[in-house]
């Protein structure tokens, strides 16, 4: 078989979404924890030793998360502060993922429950300190124009 005639996998890009972005103390620990016992997937990392310069995390139903390691520079272009970062995570299944963290030994901070705009979820905080909620909250519908 000749070279054009191979067939190929092509890899494509995900359609453009929000993706949260925001910096850590210790990033490689928070990768651990973020695919570990909230279930994300590493998609990249870029760096060296304990440095982190670029984290990709995707979520397996759809978009992610990017951070780096936090920078001792006062011409930081993004001058993020480790720890106040909150992400809302949609997810079909909530109570598999309010399991998993448990059995990581996450601190949930806001137990799974309904809510009054029709939303099964709950709240984790991860080693940094950051916020994570998942639920079946997916917005409301856009306005047509």
């Amino acid at each position: 078989m000749t070279t054009s005639q191979e067939t190929t996998t092509q890899q494509t890009a995900p359609p453009p979404q929000v993706w949260p972005a925001f910096r850590a103390r210790d990033a490689r620990t928070l990768i651990r924890f973020l695919v570990d016992a909230l279930g994300f997937e590493e998609t990249a990392v870029f760096g060296e030793g304990d440095r982190v310069d670029h984290a990709q995390l995707s979520w397996p139903e759809g978009g992610g998360v990017m951070f780096g390691s936090v920078r001792d520079d006062p011409d930081d272009a993004w001058p993020a502060r480790p720890g106040t970062a909150a992400c809302y995570v949609v997810t079909a299944d909530p109570e598999a993922v309010h399991s998993r963290a448990v059995a990581a030994g996450a601190e949930i901070v806001r137990d799974l429950s309904g809510t009054d705009y029709g939303s099964r979820e709950f709240s984790a905080r991860d080693p940094e300190g950051n916020l994570w909620s998942f639920g079946t909250y997916r917005g409301e519908p856009r306005r047509l124009r």
